[in-house]
């Protein structure tokens, strides 16, 4: 079920990065000038031709090899160059053209010659004349002619696709599965969101440290458990938005908010240990605008169980995030792997609950039940408002459209009632649900103020 990796290595600043996104087509790895960005091995799966039924692979970015880390996590750093040769069926050995041959290429050739890998040579930044002799140079890495690429300007890069694919051959996998749930794990820095992700994935598969802000690319990770498949996503913690440097804290804070958007739930870390913060609060705000599914996870629970219970704890949530009132809770120890699973299981209940589709004739049985509780208040000035039929016209999150006489006279207090009502008798109780008022058609040429 897993794709072949094809992992991208070489020393600091070759353009590993920067190739990674040509060849996937979009901006998966931050770019930096500052050697030593990319820390863990950040992949995504990318397609070995333009045919609908290609083969596929997971591409892999990693760190630069002989890197000295500014946060003293070098030794991290190479673990995870170390685990991404070792998984790799086609390793691409980047190096740059305008320098030419370095100790250190020659440092990192001898490293992957001790693999029985297959090794692609790739000479980056191929892009002026200057460079013809430093590539003829790159010979003497013993890999044989190097292939000349750019990323920054797309040059070579169907021929180094070309080759990846006929060296995988019928080892390509097939096409990723897209009703897979993506969990995203977002929080503040140093609330255990990568030490939750190593669990749940069994292995070391990205760096935990007591540093913050270790992570800083939003990594992807599959996980299979009892024979399902999910993806879990990794952000870089967030922090107020005043003490972000820019550049790469920047981008780290840039691609966890995408992650949020692009993922199907999200679990908001909470660190038990401390207060809730504004960060949290901002992040909270963030997942309720996206409209998101998520579960609250109060991680390191050890250390508040004993002066607090979990029904206080609710009790506060409740007050603090008033907008997602309705999304489970989950109390872990990321550290022990305590009910990192429960948490999983929440997650998917929340996925399925968020494509879950009513039928029309359901739908105006709920309305009519709840209409005899309340009907909804006429404000001044607008027709009595009357509601003709209601129906879901979308999933995820579920998209109910009320079709009624006059939009203008539903008040901001009857739609909340209304969704709360909706909430309680459909089967999405725990996510988010959107509420879409529209002019039914036998009142769109209703004179102005006319009831009916």
């Amino acid at each position: 079920m897993s794709l072949p990796v094809v992992a991208i290595v070489g020393r600091p600043n070759v353009g590993k990065s920067s190739l990674l996104n040509r060849l996937l087509g979009r901006r998966i790895s931050i770019v930096d000038a500052i050697p030593g960005v990319t820390r863990d091995r950040v992949g995504a799966p990318w397609a070995l031709s333009d045919a609908d039924d290609s083969g596929y692979a997971e591409l892999v970015d990693t760190g630069g090899v002989g890197i000295v880390d500014s946060d003293d996590l070098s030794e991290h750093v190479e673990s995870q160059i170390a685990t991404a040769v070792r998984e790799a069926a086609v390793i691409v050995f980047l190096v740059d053209a305008r320098e030419g041959l370095t100790p250190l290429d020659r440092r990192v050739a001898e490293r992957l010659r001790q693999q029985d890998t297959p090794v692609i040579l790739v000479a980056n930044k191929v892009d002026m004349a200057q460079t013809v002799a430093e590539v003829g140079d790159l010979h003497r890495l013993g890999f044989g002619e190097p292939m000349k690429v750019s990323a920054k300007h797309s040059v070579g890069l169907t021929d180094l696709r070309d080759k990846v694919a006929e060296l995988l051959g019928a080892d390509a996998g097939d096409a990723p599965d897209d009703d897979v749930m993506k969990l995203a794990i977002v929080g503040k820095r140093n609330a255990g969101k990568s030490t939750l992700i190593n669990r749940l994935a069994g292995e070391q598969r990205v760096i935990v440290s007591e540093t913050p802000g270790t992570t800083r690319d939003s990594v992807d990770v599959t996980v299979e458990r009892d024979g399902r498949q999910f993806i879990v996503i990794d952000t870089a913690g967030l922090r107020k938005k005043r003490t972000v440097d820019g550049g790469i804290d920047f981008y780290s804070q840039h691609r966890a908010l995408r992650s949020v958007r692009r993922a199907d739930v999200v679990a908001l870390m909470i660190d038990a240990g401390v207060k809730v913060s504004q960060v949290d609060k901002e992040l909270a705000g963030a997942i309720a605008e996206a409209e998101k599914p998520v579960v609250i996870v109060v991680n390191k629970w050890d250390l508040a169980r004993d002066v607090t219970t979990t029904e206080d704890y609710a009790d506060y949530f409740a007050k603090t995030f008033p907008y997602m009132s309705f999304a489970p809770i989950a109390f872990t120890m990321a550290t022990e792997g305590q009910n990192v699973w429960r948490m999983v299981g929440l997650a998917e209940q929340l996925y399925a609950q968020s494509r879950t589709r009513v039928g029309t004739a359901e739908l105006n049985e709920v309305i009519e039940q709840i209409l005899a509780l309340r009907g909804p208040s006429h404000k001044s000035g607008t027709r009595p408002p009357k509601i003709r039929y209601v129906s879901q016209i979308a999933t995820a999150p579920p998209t109910i459209v009320l079709f009624v006489n006059d939009p203008r006279s539903f008040d901001t207090s009857f739609r909340r009632f209304l969704v709360n009502q909706f909430r309680r008798r459909l089967p999405y109780s725990e996510v988010p649900i959107r509420l879409l008022l529209r002019r039914s058609g036998k009142d769109r040429h209703a004179p102005e103020g006319e009831g009916s």
